[in-house]
């Protein structure tokens, strides 16, 4: 765990010397109306870029168009944060960006397609789901806890925070479960996996 923290003050210390950019909290009090570029601020710490800069960035698997899948990534519908939301409000918040982007309806938004509607003056729409979590577990926790409340002087008794402890103690429950698999993984038969009517009964 030293190692990780020590990454972690190495990182923010980087960031910081770097000049990152701002490190808000993703209230709704000066933040950006166009949700793309809240979305950038919040989730990249990137102010200035171009259209065609957010449509790679959030193009996840390089084939230069957006899927209904790499909508939902890129509005982080599937983050933990929206739990609550109803699955019918997220689709209507994927078919909302499909409609103005895909107006014939072929199931994905090409760059071409993406380019030309920004230029027409058409933007992303704030579906009112935040700011779009699409990065893992580490970069969520960075971003938008470790570099607002930590910096490079942080040991680890500075981690005191609910979200530090949430954040190890998740650590601990996966470090925990690959030890699990990998105690199974060497056994010849894992008895926990048999099923109960195939067990001798006493």
């Amino acid at each position: 765990m030293k190692l990780f923290i020590s990454a972690l003050v190495f990182s923010a210390g980087l960031k910081s010397v770097l000049g990152h950019g701002s490190h808000g909290s993703g209230s709704d009090e000066a933040r950006p109306e166009d949700w793309a570029l809240w979305h950038l601020e919040e989730e990249h710490h990137i102010s200035n870029f171009d259209p065609s800069s957010f449509f790679t960035l959030h193009d996840f698997n390089n084939d230069g168009a957006w899927t209904e899948d790499e909508i939902r990534r890129t509005y982080g519908l599937d983050d933990a944060s929206l739990k609550d939301t109803s699955d019918q409000a997220k689709s209507e918040g994927v078919k909302e960006v499909m409609s103005i982007f895909d107006p014939d309806s072929t199931g994905q938004i090409t760059r071409p397609q993406f380019l030309k509607h920004i230029k027409d003056g058409k933007k992303l729409p704030d579906l009112g789901l935040g700011p779009g979590h699409h990065g893992d577990m580490e970069y969520e926790y960075e971003i938008h806890h470790f570099e607002k409340f930590h910096g490079p002087d942080t040991t680890e008794e500075d981690l005191i925070h609910p979200e530090d402890i949430e954040h190890f103690k998740m650590h601990d429950m996966l470090e925990d479960e690959q030890e699990r698999i990998a105690i199974e993984q060497s056994q010849s038969i894992v008895e926990a996996n048999i099923p109960l009517k195939f067990k001798k009964q006493q």
